[in-house]
């Protein structure tokens, strides 16, 4: 069997019937002059605080970088955005939980220190102004030394996306490939509301170096101008007869910059794996289905799509946000992609946003003219914002509801 069908097996068996939501937060760690902390200070505290709770250290190219702990993990991003994944649970308020334990055990630390956590879509210095990405040191990880050098040729804003930016992330899960399929396509339809309510900026009128003229989306605009093999929506998922397999010639396909392979990283520039096994740098016979599916995952990791297709559908359009939002969020997300007639709804609502520049159009707008931009049907932002939030409350119950209607003043939506 060939890794591209590899590829698509590995999709294919992340089918299940759980409702899972898996939240990614990143933070910047800086001080009160808004400076990020040191690689290896960092570093340190994570071997530190990993080997107190007894959780397993992961280390890159030699260095601590994370740790992973039966609720969640924790890892650094290029330079020092410090990133909590917490597995995917259907209960959001076992989602605050281990959140909130996270920071108590975290937060006193960082303080003792002269540090802290702060959830921005850009690091607040860059935003405005103040200081030039460049200025910023990456992590001694030969992956990054790699993609910064990639990414200075293949768009404008690499060093903002690596140095200067952090998002919320979160995951949803899938029953099948029909089901994977309806839930990325109403997604990026619904994604320029999503980019819109999920903003966070430290500067409202901001606006990125070489684009005047939009002051919203930030982030976002960093991400659709840095290489566009791998960034903005998921390529051919228009496409009628979109799958796994169509998933596995895209993930076979994207250009990998390197390659993480037993150990050792490597410098691949725009080679993909389809290059890779052709050329006999990877050779099908000599992969155990442990290192396969490593490869695979490396693979899939190295495409920076709005949405990301693992074993679940991850979903990465959102700055970097205070807990009560990302919890809000995670509710609002419930609400909507675990409903059946809210996907029906919006399937209908949405039937003629039918190519990803449609899309696009949107987000365009978006970062001109925020809530007020005119998307679908020629309503608002803020209306369709107000309109998914309405969907959403009606399938959600108790607390799952708290969460979605304490954040609406957020979201400009009430």
């Amino acid at each position: 069997m060939s890794i591209k069908n590899d590829i698509a097996d590995y999709i294919r068996n992340g089918e299940t019937s759980s409702q899972g939501l898996g939240l990614e937060i990143e933070h910047f760690v800086i001080n009160e002059e808004g400076n990020q902390i040191d690689f290896h200070e960092i570093s340190y505290l994570i071997k530190h605080i990993g080997d107190i709770l007894g959780a397993e250290i992961i280390y890159m190219d030699g260095y601590p970088v994370g740790y992973q702990t039966p609720e969640y993990s924790v890892t650094l991003e290029p330079a020092c955005q410090f990133e909590i994944s917490i597995n995917p649970y259907s209960d959001i308020s076992t989602i605050e939980k281990i959140y909130v334990e996270f920071t108590g055990l975290w937060a006193p630390l960082l303080k003792a220190r002269g540090y802290a956590f702060e959830t921005k879509g850009n690091l607040p210095l860059v935003e405005k102004g103040v200081l030039d990405p460049d200025d910023i040191t990456l992590s001694p990880k030969k992956r990054y030394k790699y993609m910064d050098a990639y990414f200075r040729q293949s768009g404008h804003y690499g060093k903002y996306m690596m140095r200067a930016s952090a998002s919320t992330q979160v995951s949803i899960d899938f029953r099948s490939e029909e089901d994977l399929v309806r839930k990325l396509s109403i997604l990026q339809k619904i994604s320029p509301v999503l980019m819109i309510a999920m903003e966070n900026k430290t500067c409202p009128g901001s606006m990125l170096k070489g684009n005047p003229g939009r002051p919203h989306l930030f982030r976002i605009q960093e991400w659709d101008d840095l290489d566009n093999d791998r960034t903005g929506f998921y390529p051919r998922s228009f496409e009628p007869d979109f799958g796994y397999d169509k998933v596995a010639d895209v993930v076979y396909h994207t250009p990998l910059i390197l390659l993480t392979d037993d150990g050792e990283t490597t410098d691949v520039g725009s080679k993909n794996a389809k290059d890779l096994f052709e050329c006999g740098m990877l050779t099908e016979a000599e992969l155990d289905q442990a290192r396969r599916n490593k490869l695979i995952e490396h693979f899939i990791s190295m495409g920076f799509f709005h949405f990301r297709i693992k074993k679940y559908i991850e979903i990465r359009v959102a700055d970097s946000v205070p807990l009560d939002r990302a919890l809000g969020y995670v509710a609002l997300l419930k609400g909507i992609v675990y409903s059946d007639e809210n996907l029906a709804i919006l399937e209908k609502e949405l039937s003629d946003i039918d190519t990803p520049a449609k899309i696009q159009q949107a987000v365009d707008e978006i970062e001109i003219y925020g809530y007020d931009a005119k998307i679908y049907g020629g309503r608002t932002a803020a209306e369709w914002a107000s309109h998914l939030a309405e969907l959403a409350l009606n399938k959600l119950n108790g607390k799952d509801k708290e969460y979605l209607e304490s954040v609406r003043a957020f979201w400009g939506i009430n």
